[in-house]
This record gives structure tokens, sequence and C-alpha cells, in this order.
């Protein structure tokens, strides 16, 4: 019986939450290369975060893109994998306001 316990405490220390494990998925899957390591978005793919289009609307988008986006098909990337990616894009803290930054101002 100890054992038994003491093997859930273990798995409980290590799960992760949707957010932690969207963030992995989002670098497993190649997301970062065109959107960037935070969603902030680059010259090759628009911002994700940290407010996010709906989740039908990303997974509808994702399934099938329009433009040069690769699809990512549910085989690919399961409907669960797009809500904890979803999850970690509404993670996302807000970027500071443009006069907070000293490197920004006059």
């Amino acid at each position: 019986m100890r054992y038994f316990v003491f093997t859930l405490m273990a798995v409980g220390a290590f799960a992760q939450t949707p957010a932690q494990n969207g963030k992995k998925l989002f670098a497993a899957n190649g997301c970062y290369q065109c959107h960037g390591r935070e969603a902030q978005g680059s010259a090759t793919g628009p911002r994700l975060g940290p407010r996010p289009m709906a989740l039908a609307a990303l997974t509808a988008y994702v399934r099938q893109p329009k433009g040069q986006m690769p699809p990512y098909t549910s085989k690919v990337l399961s409907d669960r994998d797009l809500a904890d990616i979803y999850a970690f894009l509404q993670s996302l803290p807000e970027p500071p306001a443009a006069k907070s930054v000293p490197l920004l101002k006059d």
C-alpha cells in the first residue's frame, strides 16, 4: 500500500498543466519556427498570443490553413494537443507598454 501511495504522489509531482504541455507541443511541432518561441509573431507567422482567437477558429485554421502554413491533421496533432497549445497561448502575459521600456524612451 505504501508503494502505491508513493507512486501516485510521484506521478502527481510530475504532472503538467495543459499550458505547460502546450508550450512543449508548440516547440515540438515547430510552431515556434514561424510564430516565435512565445507566439509573439515574426516575419513568417502572425502573433498568436496572449489573446488568441477562439479555440474553434484556431482548430479550423490549423486543420485547413490558408497560405503557407502546413496543415496539421488530427493524426499529427490531436484535438487535445491543440487545446493544450491554446492553453499555452492563453497563459502568455501581455507585453509591457512601449513607454515602460527604457530602451524605447526618447
